[in-house]
């Protein structure tokens, strides 16, 4: 399971997540590890688009913590239904939601937590941020990308294997 911020603009007018640029991006990577969206279940942390005008343009920007908590019952009630066995947040709001508090993402992307939620979360890269990088670092930040999918995938692998236990 995949789990991002709030929707964008095209994702709040289709009311599905990851549809733009950088959903894009996100099938592409998933694409490069064999999956699809089939594949996987994909939702957000808030479920209205978060935003402020600027300059007469209608801008995203991060989720406020009381639009966050309003959102958290959909949220909770999504990830108890699903009952995934690993969750993949898609930057750190997401993280900062479901792994801990005051997630730092350049220390601990990619590392393993135990999640309330899943046997295992970690935290990979919003394919937003990538989609703003140039050049080198779009290159080395979009690999990551890969790479944290890569073993999300590995990690659903081993986990069907464990014994089967209640997480709620």
């Amino acid at each position: 399971m995949f789990v991002g911020e709030g929707p964008g603009e095209h994702e709040d007018a289709t009311g599905r997540p990851f549809v733009g640029r950088a959903g894009a991006l996100l099938d592409q990577a998933l694409r490069e590890n064999g999956l699809s969206r089939k594949h996987v279940y994909i939702c957000n942390v808030i479920k209205c688009r978060a935003s402020v005008v600027e300059n007469g343009r209608v801008r995203n920007r991060p989720p406020y913590a009381d639009e966050i908590a309003a959102c958290h019952p959909w949220l909770d009630r999504q990830l108890t239904i699903i009952q995934p066995l690993v969750i993949v947040c898609l930057g750190a709001p997401a993280a900062n939601t479901l792994i801990h508090k005051n997630f730092k993402m350049t220390q601990e992307r990619g590392i393993w937590f135990p999640c309330k939620y899943a046997r295992y979360a970690m935290a990979t890269l919003h394919p937003a941020y990538i989609l703003r990088q140039e050049g080198e670092s779009y290159q080395q930040n979009y690999r990551l990308l890969v790479q944290d999918i890569a073993a999300a995938r590995q990690k659903v692998i081993e986990a069907k294997k464990e014994p089967k236990t209640t997480l709620f």
